[in-house]
C-alpha cells in the first residue's frame, strides 16, 4: 500500500524482504481459468500501463508442450521483445537475460498459464531445475510474483519441493453444485440466448444435466451453452430448446446418442471421462512415493 492507501505495483516482500509470493490457481480442462485470470489481472489498476513503457505491469506466457527450461525461458523473452536467442546461448544465460529483462520493462507479476507442462514427471532433474528456477525469479533485487495456473497435476507437483510450496497461495474453485448454482446457470442460458434474438425454453432438469454434461466446470457450461445457441440459429429456429444442447453436447463429445446426457433417461448414472482425474492421480501416486524414499533415505 502507498501512501495514499492505494494500492502499488511493487510485490508485497517476505522473509526480511527477500522474496516475493505467488499464486497457484488449480481448476480442470474448460473450467475458464485463463478468462477468469486474465480479467482479475486486466482489471487490476496496480498493474496497469507501465508510463514508461506503455505496456501493462503483468506478463502472460502460455507454457508449451513438452516444455524445458531453456524453451520457456525462450518463450518469456520473446514476450519480452527478444525475439531470437543464439543456439549457443547457454540455460543459465537466458534465465538471466529473463530476469533483467523483467526489470528493465517494470514487470511486477509473471503469469504461466498451464502450468502443469513445465513438469514431465514429478520426480527428475528437469522438474527439479523448473522448480529452482520459480524460485529464484521470485527472489532477488527484482523478485516478481508468480501465478500459476493448470489441471490438479501442478499441486501435487509443486507439492514436492517444500520451500516451493510454502511460497504460492492455492486457489481452487468450487465445482457447480444442483440446487445452490441452478438459477445462476440458467440466467446465463437465458442471458446467452436473448443477446442474439432467441427465447428460451429451459425447463426441468436440463440446468443439472448441462451441469453434469460439462463436468460440474463453469467454463465448459458456457461452451456447450454457446455451441447450442449456434447450432439453433444454424437451425433457424427462434427458441433454444433442450434438443440444440442435445445436438451440440453430442459434437462436443463424440458420443452415441444412447450416451447423451441431454437425451438419456438415467443421465445420473452416466461416467464421464476426465483426463485431469488420471493424470492428477499419477502425479500425486509418484509423489506419495518419493515421500516415502526420503523418509527411509531419512
Amino acid at each position: 500500500m502507498g501512501e495514499d492507501d492505494q494500492l502499488m505495483h511493487e510485490p508485497v516482500r517476505f522473509t526480511n524482504k527477500t522474496e516475493a509470493h505467488g499464486i497457484i490457481y488449480i481448476d480442470g480442462a474448460g473450467s475458464g481459468k485463463s478468462t477468469t485470470i486474465r480479467r482479475g489481472l486486466a482489471g487490476f489498476k496496480a498493474l496497469a500501463d507501465n508510463p514508461e513503457t506503455g505496456l501493462p505491469r503483468w506478463l502472460p506466457v502460455m507454457v508449451e508442450n513438452p516444455a524445458t527450461l531453456r524453451s520457456l525461458g525462450c518463450s518469456i523473452l520473446e514476450k519480452l521483445g527478444i525475439d531470437t536467442v543464439s543456439e549457443r546461448t547457454k540455460v543459465h544465460e537466458i534465465w538471466k537475460m529473463v530476469r533483467h529483462r523483467l526489470e528493465v520493462m517494470g514487470i511486477s507479476l509473471l503469469w504461466l498459464d498451464e502450468a502443469h507442462d513445465m513438469f514431465k514427471k514429478p520426480s527428475s532433474t528437469e522438474t527439479e531445475n523448473m522448480l529452482a528456477m520459480l524460485k529464484t525469479l521470485m527472489q532477488g533485487d527484482h523478485p516478481v510474483v508468480l501465478v500459476l495456473s493448470g489441471t490438479e497435476r501442478l499441486s501435487a507437483i509443486t507439492g514436492l519441493e517444500p520451500q516451493i510450496n510454502r511460497r504460492f497461495s492455492k486457489i481452487r474453485p468450487e465445482p457447480l453444485r444442483f440446487g445452490v448454482d441452478d438459477a445462476r446457470v440458467t440466467g446465463l442460458v437465458t442471458a446467452y440466448a436473448k443477446r442474439v434474438g432467441l427465447s428460451c425454453d429451459f425447463h426441468g432438469d436440463t440446468v443439472q444435466r448441462l451441469m453434469h454434461g460439462s463436468r460440474y466446470r463453469f467454463g465448459r457450461c458456457i461452451e456447450t451453452i454457446i455451441r447450442a445457441i449456434r447450432c439453433a440459429m444454424e437451425d433457424g429456429a427462434e427458441t433454444l430448446r433442450v434438443e440444440h444442447f442435445e445436438i451440440a453436447w453430442g459434437q462436443l463429445e463424440a458420443c452415441d446418442i444412447t450416451r447423451n446426457v441431454f437425451a438419456m433417461n438415467d443421465w445420473p448414472s452416466l461416467e464421464l471421462d476426465d483426463d485431469d482425474d488420471s493424470a492428477s492421480a499419477s502425479a500425486a501416486s509418484m509423489v506419495a512415493k518419493q515421500a516415502k524414499t526420503k523418509k527411509r533415505k531419512g
